[in-house]
């Protein structure tokens, strides 16, 4: 497989920085775009699973949304999920125009929250002809009201609502941390392991993470369900996959939103003995559940 090519994507005013993989031999290729999740940069998680895409013989985008990493856009480290399922459809279209790519065989491929992300974009982008979602968010109230309990929940809300005071009175965001820095302070995910995992990656794969996003971001989260566009997947095959005991997403949720996907053209794949962060640290683990997408992708595009 040869080194991934640089893409720039024009996305509604910003350029979005990608790398492209290619699969050896000749095009028109399949093709899958990839984003991440809460805070993420491209270098997160999502450079394995597009290697052993392009070793399957698909062609795999790898995308900075728009406030994020080497892409454009103001103010930074903005999580507005509308605008960010619109960088993929942008980055739809971007693989379209390429003579090596396929543009009627693409699929959506996301983890965390961008696991939300491609349940709309499967359902409301009919060139989008498989979907990946990996230990998904199904429903920022719920996720939150359930990792935080009520006492965290509450200082939570204090904050946004302090917040938006703020930028209401003065013009400037508030930037909330990822992770708290320790348990009872606030974070958007009120995890402090997962602030050393993400720690981890930031010196090791990552170093354009930066762990914090603007209030506004985790109110948008709150107000986020993809749970209205579960029925129009039927014409999408749908792969979900899981973490065995997974809290920060809640599989549980996960298995609800699956089961309300009509139609047999769906997989619900769980990852055992595992959790939320073992898809980013243990990378054999990462490889195991990137061949189950990549068998996927190959069946359906």
């Amino acid at each position: 497989m040869a080194e991934p090519r640089a893409v720039t994507v024009p996305s509604e005013g910003d350029r979005l920085s990608g790398l492209l993989y290619l699969p050896e031999g000749p095009g028109p290729h399949p093709a899958v775009v990839l984003a991440g999740g809460w805070c993420y940069v491209k270098e997160v998680a999502q450079p394995l699973f597009a290697e052993v895409f392009a070793q399957a013989g698909l062609a795999a985008l790898v995308i900075d949304y728009r406030y994020f990493g080497e892409s454009t856009g103001q103010p930074r480290r903005h999580i507005d999920p509308w605008r960010q399922i619109e960088d993929y459809r942008n980055a739809i279209s971007c693989l379209q125009a390429l003579d090596d790519i396929d543009g009627t065989r693409i699929g959506a491929w996301g983890i965390s929250y961008s696991g939300g992300h491609v349940l709309i974009l499967g359902a409301v982008d009919p060139r989008v002809r498989a979907v990946c979602s990996v230990v998904p968010v199904i429903d920022g109230w719920d996720n939150l009201r359930l990792s935080h309990g009520t006492v965290s929940f509450r200082a939570l809300r204090t904050a946004l609502e302090e917040a938006r005071i703020r930028l209401f009175e003065t013009g400037e965001h508030t930037y909330i941390d990822h992770q708290p820095v320790e348990l009872g302070a606030v974070g958007t995910f009120p995890f402090p392991a997962s602030r050393d995992t993400f720690a981890r990656i930031k010196g090791t794969e990552a170093p354009g993470y930066v762990g914090n996003a603007t209030a506004q971001s985790t109110e948008m989260l709150l107000a986020y369900s993809v749970r209205p566009f579960l029925t129009r997947l039927v014409a999408t095959p749908t792969l979900m996959c899981v973490a065995e005991g997974d809290d920060h997403t809640h599989w549980d949720l996960a298995a609800e939103a699956f089961d309300a996907i009509p139609g047999p053209r769906k997989k619900f794949h769980v990852v055992p003995r595992s959790t939320h962060l073992t898809l980013y640290e243990d990378v054999e683990v990462r490889r195991e559940t990137a061949g189950v997408a990549a068998a996927w992708f190959t069946e359906h595009l």
